[in-house]
């Protein structure tokens, strides 16, 4: 059986948890009718409950018992549908099954991760398994990672365009956001945690370019890498900055993913490409050169009282809980502003911007992955003929954007901003 002939055209998995809930509610809303869909999780209860909470088109839609701790029943999943959407994390606890079954069944596989660690296995142990049958396995395709991945994309695209040469030092800067920390987030953060004084793990997080090679691509030499946890001037980001930029914990996993879809785009953004990401708090110089400091050692002091198992328990009890999220009033009034600017090879300064006009952690991230869905099901002819373990930006390309694009809540674009012309 080929992929085209599948029962489903997307199986939406964990569909029970509120990531899960609300990717259903993105598809419910927005899929074509003639998208077939289903929903899946542990308890038929649960699913029944979250259909009937849905838009009237997913009355019908079929419900799947699977759970993950039953390799069986996953097998079983992914042999019927061409596309598995799952937010059931945190991944290094409960995502090697599920990913197996996809690879196994040759489907097509988008989650949430932003685990560095399972992102590195998948790699390893079916990156060539997936290249063989065809099947794109694309992990980050919400909040973690597509406003880091698509707008250096869309920074090489303007730069080649032009004829400005390719990409050399780009900075992620997080200019705004208004959201929630979702409950899985945090549990993300437990493992991580957990795993912190195994063998090997510090190695792996700290090593910029963890995530960079492929088992079927030659290593390509390597360019020295910004640190992930630095203060830095916005002047020499861009002379439009003022003040002090803070670190941004999420570049620990965000840029190791940027830097794969360049491998995996071989090489395009160039031999001098750097990235980096910041934290916009105030261009006030000398407040925000506190304020950066302030917030780095509130990493260190948070991510140290973490990995101590006694204290973590007493925060655990303020911590949202796996499968929980905010209500109406906080998902309504969420948003987020990110601007990425580089320097070409010929001197050409640019920037690109994603702006979402919603919650970022859950209503931005049901748009993006619900979007990939539809362009795995809807746009494959479109799509760059790539396989195995991919980012978005090499798995969709330009379909993505003009996809996000074309949403009501987000908006991507890039400009010049030197003067010459």
């Amino acid at each position: 059986m080929t992929n085209h002939d599948r029962e489903f055209d997307i199986v939406v998995f964990g569909a029970t948890g509120f990531s899960g809930a609300a990717n259903a509610r993105y598809l419910a809303a927005h899929a074509p009718t003639d998208v077939s869909i289903a929903l899946a999780g542990r308890s038929l209860q649960k699913l029944q409950k979250i259909r009937s909470s849905l838009p009237s088109r997913a009355a019908q839609w079929p419900l799947i018992v699977a759970d993950v701790d039953t390799p069986s029943t996953l097998d079983a999943m992914a042999a019927r549908t061409k596309v598995i959407v799952t937010s059931v994390g945190p991944w290094l606890r409960y995502g090697e099954n599920l990913l197996a079954a996809a690879v196994n069944a040759g489907c097509h596989y988008l989650d949430l991760t932003a685990e560095v660690p399972f992102v590195r296995w998948s790699i390893d142990k079916y990156h060539e398994q997936a290249v063989a049958n065809g099947s794109r396995i694309i992990h980050s395709a919400g909040f973690d990672s597509i406003p880091s991945d698509l707008p250096v994309y869309l920074l090489y695209k303007a730069a080649a365009q032009d004829n400005q040469g390719t990409l050399t030092d780009t900075t992620m800067v997080l200019r705004k956001i208004v959201g929630w920390v979702s409950g899985g987030s945090v549990d993300t953060g437990r493992v991580y945690a957990e795993q912190a004084f195994k063998k090997g793990f510090l190695r792996m997080m700290l090593d910029p370019d963890s995530l960079t090679d492929s088992p079927d691509r030659p290593a390509r030499p390597r360019t020295r890498q910004p640190r992930d946890i630095r203060i830095v001037r916005g002047a020499s980001v861009d002379p439009s900055l003022k003040g002090t930029l803070a670190p941004f914990i999420a570049s620990f996993y965000n840029a190791r993913v940027v830097r794969r879809t360049n491998a995996l785009l071989d090489g395009a953004y160039g031999p001098e490409f750097r990235y980096s990401e910041a934290l916009s708090v105030t261009q006030r110089p000398i407040v925000s050169t506190v304020a950066a400091g302030v917030i780095t050692a509130g990493y260190a002091i948070g991510l140290g009282a973490f990995a101590l198992p006694p204290v973590r328990r007493l925060i655990d009890f303020a911590l949202p809980k796996p499968g929980s999220g905010p209500g109406e009033t906080i998902t309504d009034n969420g948003s987020l502003t990110v601007e990425t600017y580089t320097r070409t090879t010929t001197g050409a300064r640019y920037v690109a911007r994603l702006q979402a006009d919603c919650d970022p952690g859950y209503v931005m991230t049901s748009i993006m992955i619900g979007e990939c869905a539809l362009a795995l099901v809807r746009d494959e002819d479109r799509l760059p003929p790539a396989a195995g373990v991919l980012t978005t930006v090499a798995a969709f390309g330009d379909v993505l954007v003009e996809r996000l694009n074309e949403s009501d809540l987000i908006h991507l674009e890039c400009e010049r901003l030197d003067a010459r012309k």
